[in-house]
């Protein structure tokens, strides 16, 4: 723990959020709650987890803090250095790759002025490069905080970054229209309705 970092302690608040998250999982199996603990103490921290907050979540959960420490490095969702208030990620894996994603992590660059794995100065956003946000068939994928925006070209990243820059929340899901994970050139089968026939 550093000279100016406070030790952490689970607040009556917190405590009773995080016993709600462990009454989902059985009976002797509270070490399953451990990333929605993570996830809960790190939203309460501004975006990142500290070792003290990792070992806290271990003892809350009766748990060797090696094994919180493991899923925290793990996971790219938790956060062990502190971000900015926005945080864009661009899949780079190859779906995503072969749907333009170079195109994407340049509009991002260019439109935040910084590089991947930075935090602007101002502390409003930070860029870094994710594998596999599991969205593949919407290629390329950004994940801003919680939100998927799906169907991207450098243009519409270049948009939905800028409305975020002044306060507004362009909504998440697909750019193109597309439904969910529909074919992006529409119905291929079952395109009539049985009574049409």
């Amino acid at each position: 723990m550093s000279a100016n970092q406070t030790p952490f302690e689970f607040t009556q608040a917190l405590r009773s959020a995080a016993d709600k998250i462990v009454a989902k999982y059985p009976e002797g199996r509270q070490a399953s709650a451990v990333l929605p603990l993570l996830d809960l103490v790190q939203r309460q921290n501004g975006g990142w987890v500290t070792t003290d907050m990792m070992s806290a979540v271990a003892e809350f959960l009766d748990m060797a803090p090696i094994r919180v420490y493991e899923v925290a490095s793990f996971y790219t969702m938790i956060n062990l250095e502190p971000v900015g208030e926005t945080v864009v990620e661009v899949c780079t894996t190859t779906p995503c790759w072969l749907r333009g994603c170079d195109g994407i992590v340049q509009a991002c660059e260019e439109t935040l002025g910084i590089g991947l794995g930075e935090t602007s100065a101002d502390g409003r956003f930070t860029l870094r490069e994710v594998e596999c946000l599991g969205a593949c068939v919407n290629a390329p994928i950004v994940k801003i905080n919680d939100d998927y925006y799906e169907d991207l070209d450098p243009d519409r990243t270049r948009a939905i970054l800028d409305s975020i820059s002044r306060g507004a929340a362009p909504p998440p899901g697909s750019q193109t229209g597309r439904k969910t994970s529909a074919p992006a050139s529409g119905p291929t089968t079952l395109s009539a309705s049985a009574g049409d026939s």
